[in-house]
């Protein structure tokens, strides 16, 4: 399956590490795209646990979760790891004890492959992020190499431009013009 934007993003059903209620109440869960009609979606993979790059980006992610709440956007991040592992390394890194949101585990690779971000010969998942809008459509995604990590201000700018639901022109930023 290939993604498009404009279409309906791939449904999925994934396991779950949930940190969010405080480090010490940690639980695995189980997570829909469906339960989460009505909401933006931010959904971003990331290669692996305990690497290199991969713990920036979650921490900025972490910093910025304000940002997504305050525009109905719920964030949540996926590797190729179990959820286990997900858990060992939120415990044994000092900046992912306190994570806002969701880690999904991808052990099947049906996700990554679902979104078309699987590497097939590493079996990892690239740094692909997606936006998907309050009816489930796909609105916005890219896809960096694995030795790329994202801007989280630049998902956060195109996020606010999709919400304003107007043509943006390049290097929009909120409160400039919109074309009409």
């Amino acid at each position: 399956m290939s993604v498009q934007i404009g279409r309906q993003a791939p449904h999925f059903e994934a396991p779950a590490y949930d940190r969010t209620k405080n480090g010490t109440d940690a639980q695995f869960t189980s997570v829909k795209l469906s339960d989460l009609q009505g909401k933006w979606v931010c959904l971003f993979f990331y290669p692996l646990d305990f690497t290199f790059v991969c713990p920036t980006e979650i921490v900025a992610f972490n910093k910025a979760i304000g940002d997504f709440t305050d525009r109905n956007c719920v964030v949540l991040t996926a590797s190729t790891d179990s959820v286990y592992s997900h858990k060992g390394w939120c415990d044994s890194h000092a900046e992912l004890k306190d994570l806002k949101y969701l880690m999904l585990s991808d052990l099947t690779r049906k996700l990554s492959a679902a979104y078309g971000v699987l590497d097939d010969d590493k079996g990892i998942a690239y740094r692909g992020i997606f936006l998907i809008d309050p009816q489930g459509t796909l609105r916005w995604l890219a896809i960096h190499d694995l030795g790329v990590g994202r801007n989280v201000t630049e998902v956060i700018r195109v996020l606010d431009a999709l919400q304003t639901d107007k043509l943006c022109p390049c290097n929009w930023k909120p409160g400039d013009k919109t074309l009409n």
